[in-house]
């Protein structure tokens, strides 16, 4: 399950428990529906409650990373997991954002922040 919200140039989105393919498919929705309005947005994805994922969402987002490689200028992700966090960074292959891994919630809020600044 996925909770969302979502400002002018900030997409927020929360994992709890597994994350399914149904669950991403809401997620590419969201932002393609950003996308299209123009812009560059940035993300805040908090993973720190994820418990699993399903092979098939797994397969879709590296099929959707690819296709939107650049629709994001930054992204944060919240993550308590060193394999979460290694996943992030090998992420950075495959996209043009800036990505950072955050353990704290108001340090990656800040970092997008300032980005947003510039």
């Amino acid at each position: 399950m996925i909770t969302t919200d979502q400002t002018d140039n900030l997409l927020s989105v929360a994992v709890l428990g597994e994350f399914t393919l149904g669950d991403f498919q809401e997620f590419e929705d969201l932002v393609l529906a950003k996308v299209s309005r123009g812009g560059t947005p940035d993300l805040l994805f908090d993973l720190r409650e994820m418990a699993d994922f399903t092979v098939d969402m797994a397969w879709e987002e590296i099929k959707f990373s690819r296709q939107h490689a650049a629709d994001f200028r930054r992204i944060a992700v919240l993550t308590n997991s060193q394999w979460v966090a290694w996943s992030a960074w090998l992420e950075q292959l495959f996209l043009k954002s800036d990505i950072r891994v955050f353990g704290d919630e108001s340090e990656a809020r800040t970092w997008l922040a300032e980005g947003a600044a510039e």
